[in-house]
């Protein structure tokens, strides 16, 4: 079809593609699932070609957090019967990241629920990364802790942090629908801090709150705009004892556009199947490596995942390789832009994942719909709380 011709000659160029194009992704039938996969798996290809960066996330604290995000199982008020406790110690941190590592992680994402961190936390956090890297000199850092106040992101660097993580999450025009106690342009500022203290910047969303196919694509235009090098793409876990525990709006197929529009959008950027995959995508996992470039390995922060072990045969079989430590993840000229804080780069006006002096194409006619799609079958049995790894005497699954 031609907008597929067209997304993927502007994927291989760097070029964006216009809101109408993208929607006109999410817009497409089942019948064409397959084609949207092959065309966005050529970008992919392009860009990152048949590697899987493998991540690991390990809760530093759980539970008890005084944020109210609809979403989210450790919000304030939820009932869901996740694992709850406080920081973990140094050395229970690295111990806890080394079974990801051994699995083949190759980043350890660090995340601690509440609404932001103390600079005495910080310097917890820090203890932890500098006992992370002694045991394990190449693995790369990402903290989540929150909303940061100035100076704790340059605290975090210093350690040995190489990343951040704050997402979006949701377009700025339902941001208000979904959290109260923080706002979308806290979450923007947090990113921003990151990346001037030198921090690769991580921020993603969460699709299947019962958005409309605008909201999808308004923020990911963002994150596009706000440029992180590594875009995680969650799959909304209804969590009972959440707000959101009855919505189930998402189908395999359609996670399947949303990492093919993300993917058209952002297409030399690292794109990250996040929570919700097994959920979610189901027995479809394997098509989406066509879509995506990174993972994360086992357990996620209070749900279960799949075991790591079958993640790595899913890789295999689906013919992809994993990344090692030694390979650049993002491409050379992403890479490069960084390190010169040029063209690409997070500097005052940044260009997005376009490249230097792209003019914004023609929009192309295309059916769109902004319905909400109709919600797919519940599958409550698919949802497992963690009760194993970081924060109990149980091994993790890596």
């Amino acid at each position: 079809m031609d907008l597929l011709n067209t997304l993927v000659d502007k994927g291989l160029r760097r070029e964006l593609p216009t809101r109408e194009e993208a929607l006109a992704v999410l817009a497409t039938s089942d019948d064409e699932l397959l084609d949207v996969v092959a065309a966005a798996g050529k970008v992919r290809r392009q860009w990152f070609g048949r590697r899987v960066k493998l991540n690991y996330l390990v809760n530093l604290k759980s539970g008890l957090c005084p944020e109210d995000c609809s979403y989210c199982s450790q919000r304030l008020g939820s009932t869901a019967g996740i694992l709850k406790y406080t920081w973990l110690k140094p050395d229970e941190a690295s111990q806890a990241a080394a079974a990801g590592v051994a699995g083949g992680a190759k980043r350890v994402c660090l995340v601690a629920s509440g609404r932001g961190p103390t600079d005495r936390d910080v310097d917890r956090v820090s203890q932890t990364i500098e006992a992370i890297k002694e045991q394990n000199e190449d693995v790369e850092i990402c903290a989540c802790l929150g909303l940061l106040s100035a100076g704790q992101a340059d605290k975090l660097r210093t350690a040995g942090a190489d990343a951040y993580n704050h997402n979006l999450n949701t377009s700025e025009g339902t941001y208000g629908e979904i959290t109260t106690t923080h706002t979308y342009a806290d979450r923007v500022d947090t990113v921003q801090q990151a990346q001037a203290a030198g921090l690769s910047a991580c921020s993603g969303l969460i699709a299947g709150m019962g958005e409309k196919d605008d909201d999808l694509v308004d923020v990911v235009f963002a994150l596009r705009d706000l440029d992180p090098d590594s875009v995680p793409v969650n799959f909304l876990i209804p969590f009972e004892g959440t707000p959101l525990a009855k919505e189930w709006n998402l189908t395999p197929q359609r996670c399947l556009r949303i990492l093919a529009m993300v993917r058209f959008v952002c297409p030399d950027v690292e794109v990250r199947i996040a929570g919700g995959r097994e959920v979610h995508l189901r027995t479809m996992q394997p098509l989406a490596l066509h879509l995506a470039n990174s993972i994360f390995l086992g357990d996620y922060l209070t749900s279960e995942g799949q075991a790591g072990k079958t993640d790595l045969e899913m890789i295999a079989d689906a013919g992809f390789e994993v990344e090692g430590t030694d390979t650049v993840t993002l491409p050379e000229h992403r890479a490069d832009a960084i390190a010169a804080a040029g063209c690409g780069s997070h500097g005052e006006g940044g260009g997005g994942c376009g490249p230097c002096g792209s003019a914004e194409p023609e929009p192309v006619a295309a059916a769109v719909s902004e319905e909400t799609p109709e919600p797919s079958d519940a599958r409550t049995d698919l949802v497992a709380v963690r009760r194993r790894g970081a924060g109990t005497d149980l091994a993790p699954n890596a």
